[in-house]
């Protein structure tokens, strides 16, 4: 399978990556390609950049969560009508999993996709020191094919010829383009990172203004010609995460999506879809009730705490929800869902506000990151997407805090990083399914297909 590809990678977080990718993936959309764009690692905002600049949906690529075969298998189902796609890393190129060589990396992934790599480097604070950087990156894997470098942060056109002919010359791979010091197109960010798209509004003049940028500065024709050099694309024989061919709809599971919830793994929804469940997207914070003949619900995570005072006057909304899980409905909440799903959420200053009031507990706003990793724990009980007993991969990323939960009705018992209980069960047929702990679903392909059978069984 021809898919013409290339990772962007950076030395590390900040170098500039997500607005370089963005750029870089919007000025080949704009000129007609059709760009798939894919994220590494566990990130939910800047995949949401990425998904702009195409105006289509960005995918993750996580080589801990998934097991090899089934990340190729994913990255090969959305590039198949593409014309191209583009990578972009995650923290510095060899960072991943805390222990070394265990998986998460950009590097990794870059393997199994076989992609060339395009590094990013800051150069604020160096000149020819960035080929001794650059040159410990292209050496230190020999399995990894660093093909380019791009600069950034480039005060001059003597700064930039003192850096890029060291690199050229120490490292035997071409600078193919830099964003000068003078650019003033930063991402916002916040406690969690970049600000969500969802509440930025429209963006097109940043993007027109990136894009612009972009091809001014960097060689988009190397880069295509990079991309279509590629090696063929070796994808493995039998399809495990989408069917081999049409499945019929066989229930409808409403997602939260709007300015407060729109963190997901979009594969999560086309795998879905795929196997059988016509997705409806609703707001909790301005709707006023679930979509009529809702089977079950997603509720993923965002930034419940930005927005309080709309979800707690939101009433209707929040009794919709208590119906649904009453009435034997499955219920999914991830991370800000299980936060939305609890008595009440404390902010930063201690003000509590009431949510739907279905969990134990008030989860509380923290003044600094309160679990961050890679995380495995096993299923304690039947839920609507996982059996008893089932192995569970997944990320932890949270701010607030919310007591632990009682044996009786845990979700997970956590097995690395550390032993503890994680999320709840409940509801009349266990049929409500709450954790801090992102998942997803090409983890393992039983995920998405039991939240459809626990939905379809509700419907029935």
């Amino acid at each position: 399978m021809n898919i013409p590809r290339f990772v962007i990678a950076g030395t590390s977080s900040g170098v500039g990556k997500t607005t370089i990718a963005t750029g870089i993936t919007y000025a080949l959309h704009r000129r007609g390609l059709k760009v798939q764009p894919f994220k590494c690692g566990p990130d939910y905002i800047d995949p949401g950049y990425l998904s702009l600049a195409t105006a289509g949906h960005c995918h993750n690529l996580d080589s801990w969560m998934l097991p090899e075969g089934n990340l190729k298998e994913l990255f090969s189902y959305f590039n198949r009508d593409k014309d191209i796609a583009v990578v972009e890393g995650v923290m510095g190129l060899y960072d991943g999993h805390r222990k070394p060589g265990g998986g998460g990396s950009t590097a990794k992934i870059a393997k199994i996709i076989d992609a060339p790599v395009i590094l990013v480097l800051n150069i604020a604070k160096m000149s020819e020191s960035a080929a001794a950087m650059a040159l410990g990156y292209c050496t230190y894997d020999p399995d990894v094919r660093v093909s380019g470098v791009i600069l950034n942060q480039v005060g001059s056109q003597t700064h930039l010829r003192s850096a890029k002919d060291a690199i050229e010359e120490r490292c035997g791979v071409p600078v193919i383009g830099y964003l000068p010091k003078t650019a003033d197109l930063t991402l916002p960010e916040r406690h969690l990172g970049l600000v969500p798209v969802a509440e930025r509004g429209n963006e097109k003049n940043f993007l027109d203004e990136l894009g612009d940028l972009i091809e001014k500065h960097i060689d988009l024709d190397a880069l295509l010609d990079l991309a279509r050099k590629a090696p063929e694309f070796v994808l493995e024989p039998s399809p495990v995460l989408f069917p081999g061919e049409s499945v019929p709809a066989r229930c409808r599971i409403a997602v939260a999506r709007d300015e407060a919830f729109n963190f997901y793994y979009e594969a999560n929804i086309e795998m879905l879809r795929a196997w059988g469940a016509e997705i409806i997207n609703f707001s909790p914070v301005s709707d006023a009730s679930l979509p009529e003949r809702t089977d079950g619900v997603y509720i993923g995570g965002g930034f419940p705490e930005i927005f309080l005072r709309e979800l707690e006057a939101n009433l209707a909304m929040k009794q919709s929800i208590r119906d649904a899980v009453a009435s034997g409905r499955p219920v999914y909440a991830e991370c800000g869902g299980l936060m939305y799903l609890s008595q009440g959420i404390a902010d930063f200053r201690g003000n509590r506000y009431e949510m739907v009031g279905l969990l134990p507990g008030y989860c509380a706003m923290q003044n600094k990151l309160q679990r961050l990793g890679y995380t495995k724990a096993q299923s304690l009980k039947s839920t609507p997407i996982a059996e008893q007993g089932q192995p569970i991969r997944g990320h932890l990323f949270h701010w607030s805090r919310l007591d632990e939960p009682d044996q009786a009705v845990a979700a997970y018992q956590v097995t690395d990083p550390k032993e503890q209980l994680e999320g709840f069960v409940l509801g009349p047929k266990n049929n409500l399914l709450a954790s801090y702990l992102h998942l997803h679903f090409g983890s393992d392909p039983r995920l998405a297909k039991r939240f459809i059978e626990t939905a379809a069984a509700a419907k029935g």
